[in-house]
């Protein structure tokens, strides 16, 4: 029996539309500001879909554009200035940053109470210890969409999240576990993966290597978040042509997964959904709003 497909476009709309809601019931347009620095094509997408989507939603949308050969002076001053702004809710700094300049420092200056992509070590540790705060786009829309497939229900199910980097494994793994799961992860040293994925009623392969995950790795009926986002070949298209592929092998593991994410249409569209949310909840702790029903 082939896997109930989980539609995560229709659930991005759904996450986007109850952000709106909730806009449209506060006393002031939360303001989000993004920072992007250079010219990579693909970063200036996301940028414009941001943009687009944060302005739907009835919110305030800043865009600030530094050339790249910007100076980790010019980009942390930038971030001072707009954490000193009060009518900016939320900072996000769109990566990755060109190769002269230091991620994790640009990233440490960010606000924390502005943190609306839940990167900086205050937003980290506030995860870690089970506090209220901002976390991680991609792992949070990860659990809703487990959520919607599950009828809300993830208490004592068995997550294996396989990969534990500091966007996507380690955060998830925290939620997960704050959702009452029993949490494994796994990684490139762990042996026998295929024994350990086997055991998974929630399987989240997020590492960045296309079909990592097989048909017999997934146990009968299990969930499956696909947070891999691989471009490959496609000599069936045509010469040169290349298409997007997750980590677990779609057909196979849709012969026996009960439900699973397609890529792309699965964990991609909540990201910037899960931003939008997360602008919210940062302008509703920072100006001292009740926190909207609809979120």
């Amino acid at each position: 029996m082939a896997a109930e497909i989980i539609d995560g476009k229709a659930i991005a709309a759904d996450v986007r539309a109850n952000v709106a809601a909730a806009v449209a019931g506060l006393p002031k347009a939360p303001t989000l500001a993004v920072v992007l620095v250079g010219d990579n094509a693909a970063s200036q997408v996301y940028v414009r879909n941001k943009v687009r989507q944060t302005e739907e939603a009835g919110m305030v949308s800043i865009h600030k554009h530094l050339p790249a050969d910007a100076t980790q002076f010019e980009v942390e001053n930038l971030i001072s200035d707009l954490n000193a702004d009060p009518e900016v809710d939320g900072i996000l700094l769109q990566l990755p940053l060109p190769k002269h300049l230091h991620e994790p420092s640009a990233i440490e200056k960010i606000d924390p109470a502005k943190d609306v992509d839940g990167l900086t070590e205050t937003s980290a540790g506030r995860l870690a210890l089970g506090k209220p705060g901002l976390a991680p786009c991609t792992p949070t829309g990860c659990v809703i969409l487990a959520k919607r497939a599950l009828a809300d229900n993830l208490s004592g199910k068995h997550c294996v999240v396989i990969g534990r980097s500091i966007l996507v494994g380690k955060p998830a793994a925290l939620l997960f576990l704050a959702e009452n799961c029993t949490v494994t992860i796994a990684h490139s040293r762990t042996a026998d993966l295929g024994e350990v994925c086997r055991s998974a009623d929630i399987l989240v392969p997020a590492v960045g290597r296309p079909g990592i995950v097989t048909g017999d790795m997934v146990k009968p009926g299990a969930t499956v978040i696909d947070v891999g986002i691989n471009r490959v070949p496609a000599p069936e298209k045509g010469e040169g042509k290349t298409k997007l592929v997750g980590d677990a092998e779609f057909e196979s593991c849709a012969a026996v997964a009960g439900h699973i994410t397609p890529v792309p249409g699965g964990v991609g569209p909540m990201t910037i959904a899960c931003l939008l949310r997360n602008t919210v909840i940062a302008a509703c702790a920072r100006r001292g709003w009740s926190l909207p029903d609809t979120l």
